[in-house]
């Protein structure tokens, strides 16, 4: 296969354990391709930010996640206490920014988990920065980009099509060699047979 592509936003719980999980699926079964990135915000700006983290119905629909990401040692929080959601736009401009320097793998990686497992609020520019010197980028570079708006209507346009063109109505979407993939457990073992079954 050539090319995974991979519809999300940074602060889906399902995402985060479907990339790792699909990362796991990938290296077990010695298949290398590129996971490439797709946006999709879940609320837009000026759309009102919601709150997950006292949202009981929403815990509950989370359950199907742990047993998935235990199994893959994520110690991720259903979800986690930062109130409201982020905005997530600036998170994946930073991620364009980082793709750009070669570092988008090592910078997604990095945000999805500063949320789900440290609980940061990724839609603060400051808390990107760090995390783009983490991945090994220049903090200041890295946010006068943001700043400047250099990557805004290019994120905005990722968003469109995936909204307008892929129709999609959930994150993820994954896509592999441009064929739909049926998700229901987010597990490793789901992931290595869709894997098998594209490669058949």
């Amino acid at each position: 296969m050539s090319e995974i592509l991979f519809v999300t936003d940074f602060v889906c719980p399902y995402c985060i354990v479907a990339k790792e999980a699909l990362l796991a699926a990938m290296e077990e079964n010695g298949i290398h391709a590129k996971i490439r990135i797709q946006p999709l915000e879940l609320t837009e700006e000026p759309n009102e930010r919601v709150d997950t983290y006292h949202d009981e119905q929403r815990k509950s629909h989370y359950g199907i996640l742990e047993a998935p990401a235990e199994e893959l040692g994520l110690a991720v929080k259903f979800p986690p206490n930062v109130v409201p959601r982020p905005y997530t736009r600036l998170a994946f401009e930073g991620w364009y920014f980082a793709e750009d320097k070669g570092c988008g793998d090592r910078y997604a990686d990095l945000v999805y988990r500063a949320y789900f497992i440290d609980e940061k609020d990724i839609g603060e520019i400051s808390v990107l920065a760090e995390l783009a010197e983490t991945a090994g980028l220049d903090p200041q570079e890295f946010t006068q980009a943001l700043t400047d708006g250099v990557y805004t209507a290019r994120e905005k346009e990722a968003v469109r099509y995936s909204r307008e063109v892929l129709k999609v109505e959930g994150v993820p979407t994954i896509y592999i060699d441009g064929k739909q993939a049926e998700l229901s457990e987010y597990s490793k073992a789901e992931m290595a047979r869709i894997l098998r079954e594209v490669a058949q």
